[in-house]
């Protein structure tokens, strides 16, 4: 008689929901795991003899409702979870699957913060001393901690980004006790275990975050504080005119995938080392057709050439984390063959 799916553990019901999940699926979540992971799961796999109809259906209903209620708490909290859990499965089974997860779910510090408006949370926090700041903008997602600093002080700009590229890990009681100025004014979702954080590359996701005369002020600051560090940020940050690094396939492919009116407006102040390298990547008849627009285009403001120039790196950069193209980085590690 088959086991039920409370008397295995939990590498048995993983090896048993792979399998059900069929091979391509299967391939996919491994390409997620670590090495070590692969290795106990496929060897947990391997020693299944056969799985019984009833308790595949108990598994996967068991991980449809966990996955269900990863995606509440991700939305809502924890409170928000059990709450829809218990109008759709009771009291006693929602609780049973809340306390599934929070046996292993780590719920990041200022979970509360990265679903707020980035001025309620810069209103709280701008007055602070730029290592609170720093401590906070570390946790939140990139872009709401670009919009953030985009709005301090120009003198505090500078000293919040030296703080998060030197920041490492940092104790539950400073966490909590910064935590629980925001809690009242927001909501709290409160961990209480060290976490790593900040770092380079922390403080490079901030910064392409924020526009780009942010983005010059701050680095011109590092510059003069700490040159060794600004220039460990810089070799790590892909700005618009760094596309002359790129290869004719990359450069073709964001022509591709850009707006024809960002790119002449990203052109209008571009360097000629800049426009020579798009213009060969384009049909002769593009290139043309851009010259000839550009040159009646008149003035332009900065702000908009700055935003345009802002809009195709985050094309660039998205092509970049889709596998799409490659960005050699600083120190050879990205040498293409």
């Amino acid at each position: 008689m088959a086991k039920s799916p409370g008397d295995l553990t939990g590498r048995q019901k993983a090896a048993i929901l792979l399998i059900s999940l069929g091979p391509d699926v299967s391939a996919q979540v491994y390409k997620h795991l670590s090495e070590e992971e692969i290795e106990k799961l496929t060897l947990e796999i391997s020693s299944v003899k056969k799985v019984d109809n009833g308790q595949k259906e108990q598994i996967l209903d068991q991980f449809h409702q966990i996955a269900l209620a990863q995606d509440y708490i991700s939305q809502g909290g924890i409170g928000y979870a059990k709450t829809v859990l218990e109008k759709a499965l009771g009291a006693e089974e929602a609780a049973n699957i809340i306390n599934r997860l929070t046996a292993s779910l780590q719920v990041r510090p200022f979970d509360f913060a990265r679903k707020a408006d980035p001025a309620q949370i810069l209103n709280f926090i701008q007055n602070e001393h730029p290592q609170t700041i720093a401590l906070v903008l570390s946790y939140l997602a990139p872009e709401q901690a670009g919009q953030i600093l985009s709005e301090l002080p120009q003198e505090v700009q500078a000293e919040v980004a030296k703080r998060i590229a030197v920041m490492e890990s940092t104790s539950p009681e400073i966490i909590n006790e910064v935590e629980q100025i925001l809690e009242r004014k927001l909501s709290a979702t409160v961990t209480q275990d060290y976490t790593q954080t900040g770092g380079i590359e922390a403080v490079v996701e901030v910064l392409n975050g924020v526009d780009r005369s942010t983005e010059r002020t701050i680095l011109d600051a590092l510059e003069i504080q700490d040159p060794e560090l600004a220039e460990e940020i810089k070799k790590r940050m892909f700005v618009f005119e760094d596309i002359v690094t790129l290869d004719n396939r990359a450069i073709q492919r964001i022509v591709r995938d850009c707006e024809n009116e960002d790119l002449m407006l990203a052109l209008k102040v571009s360097s000629e080392e800049v426009k020579d390298v798009l213009f060969k990547n384009m049909s002769k008849r593009m290139a043309e057709t851009f010259k000839d627009e550009m040159e009646f285009m008149g003035p332009v403001r900065l702000k908009d050439v700055e935003e345009a120039q802002t809009r195709i790196v985050a094309t660039i950069r998205r092509l970049e984390e889709a596998g799409e193209i490659v960005i050699a980085r600083g120190g050879g590690d990205d040498i293409i063959v």
